[in-house]
């Protein structure tokens, strides 16, 4: 196993991306390994920040939303927006820390109102 090369927070030569960087140019690491990493240090002995690095001469166009995907998504986003109390499209997506919409989670503030 080859060790990475590690480079210093924003000292990266060009010719490497992170996930994000590459996602926001349109494409992805399409199964390459990664390339070498970046290091943040950080302070009062806590271990550094990594980010991983990935060779864009080798990345990957972004695969294409399918029709089938796109009804996925809706009904993956519906069912986040979906209260499991009253069944109501609540138009927003219910927090995990009320597991319900705001109206069913604090009934007693709605009516004062």
């Amino acid at each position: 196993m080859s060790t990475l090369p590690v480079f210093r927070w924003h000292l990266a030569p060009d010719g490497y991306a992170t996930r994000r960087q590459l996602r926001a140019r349109d494409l992805r690491p399409g199964g390459q390994d990664v390339a070498a990493q970046l290091e943040r240090p950080r302070r009062r002995g806590r271990p550094p920040l990594i980010a991983y690095l990935y060779r864009v001469d080798l990345a990957k166009p972004v695969r294409p939303m399918t029709p089938g995907r796109w009804r996925a998504h809706a009904a993956m986003m519906r069912a986040r927006r979906t209260c499991p109390e009253c069944g109501r499209d609540a138009g927003y997506v219910i927090p995990p820390t009320l597991g319900s919409c705001v109206t069913c989670a604090f009934p007693e503030e709605q009516c004062a109102a």
